[in-house]
């Protein structure tokens, strides 16, 4: 038989939050490589969507509390599901995370405990063989390591924020759930994802930035947005040396794929990431000349939110060398396909 991780075989995957931004791009990943995805999102943050995969018969989506812990069992054992994908949760923007710093916190640590709670039953009672928790970089915001290797995790000063440190938690969970009841987990933490598919979330706090009022505090989206409105000179949020590392929402499932099918993945941890370090003053010039080729390029500085992390710089090498894992989709690339987009979801209103 041939190996999973190169299409031969087809394997049920339950993904939580289905609907959502990365989990779109791993669904397709999914469905494209022959396994049958069953996706469960109580449409939340972006309401009622249609995707283009909708009719793909391997692909079955229920509209449903994933804090419903017999909804969960349920699905688990009618679809005899093999990989559980924890994707769902409370997320957006800095400024979200800002606004809404405990409901996030609380509401998440609902979700997260619902799903270990049936996947740990379904790892017992049926065939479940492991979850995979999508954490995020926001778990090294007080990281002083460049590049920060996933074993900074233990060393480093837990997040200050809500959001990073409930992600954090979520990888406790995982450790909690093996050692008392031995099921098998993997942690994914996405760096900085970038693509298409991110719309304006119904519960994103409004901001002002200069004349511009934005619902993401979404770096890329947000300088995109702004830059086609014409905004001169373009607001950027401090000083523009913030260093991130920007990844293609593709690229990312790429990673999380692995994580599901890899036997090397177990009880595991990986930086999915670009490895290339773009500060966002680049960045913005970038988007700018794409869309404002013969005018000057003006900026001035609006003052940071706090939980702005300066620095997020991820080693890749384990994920490289334990998964074959590389991000291939170079900022450029990612631009060429993002920024007309964005372009014309700021034309119709959607973001």
């Amino acid at each position: 038989m041939r190996s999973l991780l190169r299409g031969g075989g087809m394997s049920t995957v339950l993904v939580t939050g289905d609907r959502g931004f990365i989990a779109g791009y791993l669904v397709e990943k999914l469905l494209s490589n022959n396994h049958r995805v069953i996706g469960i999102d109580n449409d939340w943050k972006y309401g009622k969507q249609e995707k283009k995969y909708d009719a793909n018969p391997n692909y079955h989506h229920y509209t449903g509390d994933v804090k419903d812990v017999d909804l969960l069992k349920k699905k688990l054992k009618d679809h005899q599901v093999e990989y559980f994908v924890a994707a769902a949760s409370w997320i957006g923007g800095i400024s979200f995370f800002h606004k809404l710093a405990y409901d996030l916190l609380a509401e998440n640590e609902r979700i997260f405990a619902s799903a270990f709670d049936s996947a740990i039953w379904a790892h017992k009672n049926l065939q479940l063989k492991k979850i995979i928790v999508i954490s995020s970089s926001m778990v090294f915001e007080n990281s002083k390591v460049y590049p920060t290797p996933e074993s900074e995790v233990y060393n480093c000063p837990p997040p200050d924020s809500t959001y990073g440190f409930q992600k954090l938690a979520t990888e406790y969970f995982c450790r909690g759930a093996w050692e008392q009841y031995e099921l098998p987990y993997s942690i994914v933490r996405p760096f900085n994802a970038v693509g298409i598919g991110e719309k304006r979330a119904q519960l994103d706090k409004e901001v002002m930035s200069g004349n511009i009022k934005l619902a993401f505090s979404h770096v890329v989206p947000d300088l995109i947005q702004k830059i086609y409105k014409g905004q001169s000179p373009l607001h950027i949020l401090g000083d523009g040396k913030q260093i991130r590392h920007y990844t293609y929402g593709g690229d990312i499932a790429d990673g999380i794929y692995q994580c599901i099918f890899n036997p090397k993945s177990k009880n595991n941890d990986f930086n999915i990431s670009n490895n290339i370090s773009t500060d966002v003053l680049t960045l913005a010039e970038k988007i700018w000349f794409r869309l404002n080729p013969e005018k000057p390029f003006k900026y001035t500085s609006d003052e940071p939110f706090k939980y702005d992390v300066q620095r997020r710089i991820p080693d890749v090498e384990k994920a490289k060398k334990i998964l074959g894992f590389e991000a291939k989709t170079n900022l450029t690339s990612i631009l060429d396909e993002v920024v007309p987009w964005v372009c014309k979801m700021v034309d119709e209103g959607a973001i």
